[in-house]
């Protein structure tokens, strides 16, 4: 078995993880990196997903990269522009030359005695096993399963005749033109497939179970557009990142404290698109706004389908699939040539990979989330995760100078070894992320739970978050600083603590 070491080992090709190598360059340029990617491609999410449509539900001035302005036309992007994006990313600063592709992480091992991880990955059709050693592990690996989306048992779907695919797996050999189509859910897939689908196909029913709430937006920032026609390209999208931000944070912190006004601001929009008798049966959720990610419309695309006849909204439940199409509770029964089951993601904890630290096993459901990237108890390890409430990259580009900031204060003091550690009596377990979207609390009990109090608390506030993970101290009395001892030898060796 092969063995290589780097400074630092990255998991994950995609948004992420191209962020964190270029993040390293700048900011940590002496140590040396590899990204290891499971799939034979740069792009992750963006790559994987190629069912029709495919676009961000954020605007691309808060989804791109903080030092690359996004500089096309359209703020809400489709799935081959930010693929783009992300690979010209890589490529310019010489990021793609660090990726080993087809490397499934599988495992990761914590030796405190040598202040280094032993990461063993899969590689090649045979499944070769490889390990690479590393000071610190860095995970941008997502929080979803890219092996297989989540699809309910539906009574009798053996007895459909025609085809069922899932977003996740969409290949080129499903034929929609000329078809019917039913599109069972109503989250940001759905809300994305049925007007792009609607185009060729004869009719598409988006089926939901319940209703989500869905915001038109232009798919174009005018204000945007002007500004890089009259500032350097850096400045205007600066200056846009920070708008949508504040607007963001502002919206999200309005409908948290007056809920049933914006649940109102936001019908209304709705209403005027499509009458209020069709918003209170298919537009008009049981919960507040936040509690469950918003839908994006962009130009309204989704509406305008609706009123033109092309596509169709139906609230009911499935009784059971029929060989023409799905029977409902109701009674009525929805013929289709084509079922989409648009119904969410798997959750998966840090792709699955099994971690021990100094050969005990970690299971990450028993640790506490710090700063939301790194665990209670687990050294030199950081994951990357965005914002339920804002842009993904947001959260990451923060992350990345925080692990940034973590590795150089460990080269200044001399020391190894940083790992959180949860001493204090008064923090309370509460759940890693406050959110009742299905995805979520199907999975919530695999994931590490958050604090009652910061360190521990995530905030999902970028300006906050700034302030923490970009100014806030990193020796906070929270993460422990040590080096192997040069003293003891033997498997159960203790790193040596250092007075803080």
């Amino acid at each position: 078995m092969t063995l290589e070491h780097f400074d630092v080992l990255i998991v994950g090709a995609g948004l992420s993880g191209i962020g964190a190598g270029y993040h390293l360059q700048k900011n940590c340029p002496g140590k040396s990196y590899v990204i290891l990617e499971g799939r034979e491609a740069i792009g992750g999410t963006w790559d994987l997903f190629r069912y029709p449509g495919i676009r961000s539900d954020s605007d691309m001035y808060t989804l791109g990269y903080s030092f690359k302005p996004w500089t096309e036309a359209k703020a809400i992007a489709d799935g081959p522009s930010i693929l783009k994006y992300v690979r010209e990313t890589a490529s310019d600063n010489g990021i793609d030359r660090h990726i080993r592709y087809g490397h499934m992480v599988k495992s990761a091992s914590w030796s405190s005695e040598d202040a280094a991880w032993t990461v063993e990955a899969e590689t090649g059709p045979s499944k070769e096993r490889v390990r690479f050693t590393c000071n610190f592990l860095f995970m941008c690996s997502g929080y979803y399963d890219y092996e297989k989306g989540y699809t309910p048992e539906f009574k009798g779907a053996e007895r459909f005749k025609g085809r069922i695919a899932h977003p996740q797996k969409w290949t080129e050999d499903i034929e929609y033109v000329g078809k019917r189509v039913v599109v069972i859910g109503s989250g940001a897939t759905a809300v994305t497939l049925v007007p792009e689908m609607a185009k060729k196909a004869t009719h598409v029913t988006m089926l939901q179970r319940s209703p989500t709430y869905v915001v038109s937006r232009p798919a174009e920032d005018g204000l945007a557009n002007w500004m890089r026609s009259k500032l350097p390209a850096k400045l205007a999208y600066a200056i846009t990142r920070w708008k949508n931000v504040l607007l963001g944070m502002a919206f999200f912190k309005y409908c948290r404290a007056k809920p049933a006004k914006a649940k109102q601001m936001i019908l209304q929009g709705v209403r005027e698109q499509l009458g209020s008798e069709f918003v209170k049966k298919h537009f008009t959720p049981s919960y507040n706004p936040w509690d469950q990610r918003l839908c994006l419309v962009p130009n309204g695309d989704l509406f305008d389908a609706i009123k033109e006849g092309r596509a169709s909204v139906v609230t009911d439940h499935i009784d059971t699939f029929t060989e023409k199409g799905i029977l409902l509770k109701s009674g009525e029964e929805l013929e289709a040539d084509l079922i989409v089951t648009a119904t969410g993601l798997n959750l998966k904890v840090l792709g699955g990979m099994e971690i021990d630290v100094d050969g005990r096993h970690v299971d990450l459901s028993d640790t506490m989330s710090y700063k939301g990237m790194m665990y209670s108890d687990v050294p030199n390890l950081a994951s990357a995760f965005g914002y339920t409430n804002a842009s993904w990259t947001l959260k990451c580009d923060l992350t990345c100078e925080y692990v940034c900031r973590l590795i150089n204060h460990m080269d200044e003091t001399g020391t190894k070894q940083a790992t959180p550690r949860l001493n204090d009596p008064e923090v309370e377990e509460e759940p890693w992320l406050d959110f009742t979207s299905g995805y979520v609390q199907r999975s919530l009990d695999k994931f590490p739970k958050q604090g009652s109090k910061k360190p521990w608390k995530l905030y999902q506030n970028y300006a906050l978050d700034i302030m923490a993970m970009k100014f806030g101290r990193v020796e906070d009395g929270v993460m422990e600083f040590s080096k192997p001892s040069a003293t003891r030898t033997g498997a159960d060796r203790e790193p040596e603590r250092l007075a803080s």
